[in-house]
């Protein structure tokens, strides 16, 4: 039995603990964890009814599962979302929430700057659907104006983006896709549900990988698509079932968990990760450092407009090149090399050979990522620990250059 949440808005970090929970007739307080691949039924009539739609009864765990559930009413709650589904992983989100709206002879318009999978999905997967694929810079609003004086199907886009925290402006660009007769597609990772309201902004749906942040200490991965009833229903819900981008109930249950402590997670992260690109902005070895809250931000005033933290990534570039970068990569003795983001750990990662390699130093310098970029995903630890192991690694890496 569950006891019915009160009748009033509730505020984000109760809803990160109290969200969707349902508690089964042994009363437990932590949410159940239903390892079980099938369920069974009181009777033939009843499995009938349930595969004609006519009785609600879990199925398969493919389909739904009660733990799952439990994170999807959470992350709906949060979101002020209608409906959410979990997948596998982030990028099967957002190629679900894709592929179950788009059909042969559609266009897709998308900002330049996206993650490396998702530029790939655009560039080379869609095209072999007979899916036009067009970029455009997400922060120039007259190419958006120009791409979406025709019809489109779906606009996908990040903000801020991976790595370069380009912005978007989203009630802007919402309303000329609208126009267009396209749904809006925001993979929201790096501004997080606490942050950032796309919904709220004209987006129809979002996307996020759980990994970062939600569960947010390297354990588990994890994707989810939010969006209205209908949508869902009619539209994801059936590639879901069919195609199997199924999360772990496990999975699912660790990011239940990690949820409970988001709020305190994010706005620690964001408080260590805007006295960090203060810090990178005044080191002679960093020739800019880009954080949205910083004023030096080119697109500052968009995201005081759009958000309401300034994320836990920051994104600079070093004198040096690649050299210098690897120098100073090798240099860190608290902060770890890696792709991942959004961890209690800090985590740095050179963008050019790693998360964007594959995309080519062409459209790399598009999108101005240099060899000297760096992404460093702030974590948990003490700030000054943190700034004190830059600031040894930035002196390897400017020591070469002298």
């Amino acid at each position: 039995m569950s006891k019915s949440l009160p009748d009033r808005s509730l505020r984000p970090a109760t809803l990160l603990v109290r969200g969707g929970t349902t508690r089964t007739n042994h009363d437990e307080t932590a949410e159940a964890l239903f390892l079980t691949s099938g369920f069974v039924y009181d009777s033939a009539e009843q499995a009938e009814a349930t595969f004609a739609g006519t009785a609600t009864h879990y199925q398969y765990s493919r389909f739904g599962n009660p733990t799952v559930s439990m994170l999807e009413g959470r992350l709906a709650a949060l979101e002020g979302a209608e409906a959410c589904r979990c997948t596998a992983t982030g990028m099967a989100a957002v190629h679900a929430a894709m592929l179950s709206h788009l059909k042969a002879g559609d266009r897709v318009v998308a900002s330049r700057a996206l993650f490396g999978s998702c530029h790939w999905i655009v560039s080379t997967l869609l095209p072999r659907y007979g899916i036009t694929g067009e970029f455009v810079d997400g922060a120039d609003l007259a190419q958006w104006e120009a791409a979406l004086s025709r019809p489109a199907a779906l606009v996908l886009l990040e903000t801020p983006s991976n790595p370069m925290l380009e912005l978007v402006d989203l009630p802007a660009v919402a309303a000329l896709a609208h126009k267009a007769g396209a749904i809006v597609v925001v993979d929201n990772v790096f501004a997080t549900p606490l942050l950032q309201k796309p919904l709220a902004l004209g987006a129809d749906v979002v996307v996020y990988s759980c990994t970062k942040h939600m569960d947010g200490q390297g354990r588990v991965l994890g994707g989810a698509v939010l969006g209205s009833k209908k949508w869902v229903d009619e539209v994801l819900q059936p590639f879901i079932r069919n195609t199997g981008p199924s999360i772990s109930p496990f999975n699912a249950w660790v990011i239940l968990k990690g949820l409970e402590t988001l709020h305190l997670r994010v706005h620690a992260m964001c408080r260590s990760a805007a006295a960090i690109a203060d810090f990178l902005a005044e080191r002679v070895e960093v020739r800019r450092a880009l954080y949205p809250f910083s004023a030096s931000h080119p697109q500052y005033a968009l995201a005081q407009r759009l958000m309401t933290g300034g994320g836990t990534i920051i994104t600079f570039d070093l004198a040096g090149g690649k050299e210098a970068a690897f120098r100073f990569c090798n240099a860190l003795k608290l902060i770890d090399v890696s792709n991942n983001l959004g961890d209690s750990k800090s985590l740095v990662t050179h963008p050019a050979t790693t998360t964007h390699m594959r995309i080519g130093a062409e459209e790399r310098a598009r999108l101005g990522i240099a060899d000297g970029t760096i992404r460093l995903s702030v974590g948990l630890e003490d700030v000054a620990d943190l700034i004190e192991d830059l600031a040894e690694a930035l002196d390897a890496a400017g020591a070469a250059e002298q």
